[in-house]
């Protein structure tokens, strides 16, 4: 039925527009008491067995929407009821901006993908702390908040920027991520370069510290699939160094070497952030490589090209304890978690560990086996 209602109608409305019609319609849903609990039970069954431990906190599952769906904390219950595990809202920046003109999200349909240019739209850091913070749970669920830079501070100030967010956002967050990743901001992707990254990271750190005081907020940093191995590497050494909770792997790509030969050269060619099916090899490469970097000293998340229970096994087997998604969300509708959680489940009982936490990097650990029986 969703694939029908996708081609019919979504697929004949400009994307952003479809996108705001479909998440009126989850919010919408989530303030019915009676239709959500009802929804809740068809489109988020649990799975004791996929239960995890993760970033302090004890999760339904390890699967969770990545940020960019909600950028303003509008939908996180009606979001939970369709059985996202966590919930990470935003990009938030310092101050409320309208994001890149017009037209700026585009569907790449043969290939399962998205293109975006979106520029961090969203209603600014005082607005969602507010609205964060005058929510009331329906349902159990982590939320996250990402964070990045507002377009008009330059780099030089980035770092008061994301202190100005973390300062308003931590007390509501479950985590907090720095997004330096986006390319659709100038200049923010220079951030993920070390010598900036450090006082941007440690401020962002001593910030969450100063306002909350009765907890650790969680804090990782989310990267792009287009950086250099050797700065995959030191951004990894720099996590551990700064004591950081985590790494997101990854962003969208500015490269379009995963596209087939069948979305329309006229979409193909435009600028912005490639997501989907076309990043899943990259983002794979990625993970693996922090994993044999810091092992189990850092909560790896893997997120990019993630449509199908084996796409979230492979990138658990390869290091990360949550795995996000969200382009695939867009093509397989409210039914994707529950297939997710069900084909996940299965594999799990399939496999040889007893738990999630036994699978995580399991891949990397028979490879240096292997390498030491040789």
């Amino acid at each position: 039925m969703y694939g029908l209602l996708f081609r019919t109608v979504f697929c004949r409305m400009d994307p952003e527009q479809a996108h705001h019609l479909a998440f009126s319609w989850i919010r919408a849903a989530a303030r019915i008491p009676v239709l959500r609990t009802y929804a809740a039970a068809v489109l988020a069954p649990r799975h004791k067995e996929l239960r995890i431990e993760a970033l302090g906190r004890r999760m339904h599952g390890p699967l969770g929407l990545a940020a960019g769906f909600d950028k303003n904390a509008e939908g996180i219950d009606g979001l939970a009821m369709l059985g996202f595990d966590h919930v990470e809202v935003g990009t938030v920046t310092g101050s409320a901006q309208p994001g890149n003109p017009k037209k700026r999200l585009f569907r790449l349909v043969p290939d399962r993908a998205l293109i975006n240019r979106m520029g961090f739209n969203n209603e600014g850091s005082a607005a969602v702390a507010r609205r964060l913070a005058t929510r009331r749970p329906v349902f159990r669920t982590t939320v996250g908040v990402n964070i990045g830079k507002t377009k008009a501070v330059p780099e030089a100030e980035a770092a008061a920027d994301y202190v100005t967010s973390a300062e308003a956002l931590a007390p509501h967050a479950d985590y907090l991520v720095v997004n330096v990743s986006s390319p659709n901001t100038p200049g923010l992707r220079n951030l993920q370069a070390t010598d900036q990254l450090r006082p941007l990271l440690t401020a962002v750190r001593e910030a969450a510290d100063r306002v909350v005081t009765t907890r650790r907020v969680p804090l990782l940093v989310k990267i792009a699939p287009d950086l250099a191995d050797e700065d995959i590497d030191a951004v990894a050494d720099l996590a551990v160094e700064l004591g950081l909770d985590g790494i997101i792997a990854t962003n969208t790509t500015i490269a379009r070497d995963g596209l087939g030969l069948r979305s329309p050269s006229a979409l193909t060619a435009e600028t912005g952030g490639l997501s989907g099916a076309p990043v899943h090899d990259r983002s794979l490469e990625v993970l693996r490589r922090l994993y044999a970097r810091v092992g189990d000293r850092l909560t790896l998340v893997g997120v990019g090209g993630v449509t199908t229970a084996e796409d979230a096994w492979r990138r658990i087997l390869a290091g990360a304890t949550l795995v996000q998604g969200y382009t695939a969300f867009l093509y397989e509708g409210p039914f994707w978690m529950r297939r997710m959680h069900k084909g996940l489940a299965a594999l799990l009982a399939a496999s040889p560990y007893a738990t999630l936490a036994e699978a995580v990097g399991a891949d990397h650990r028979a490879q240096h086996a292997k390498e030491g029986a040789a």
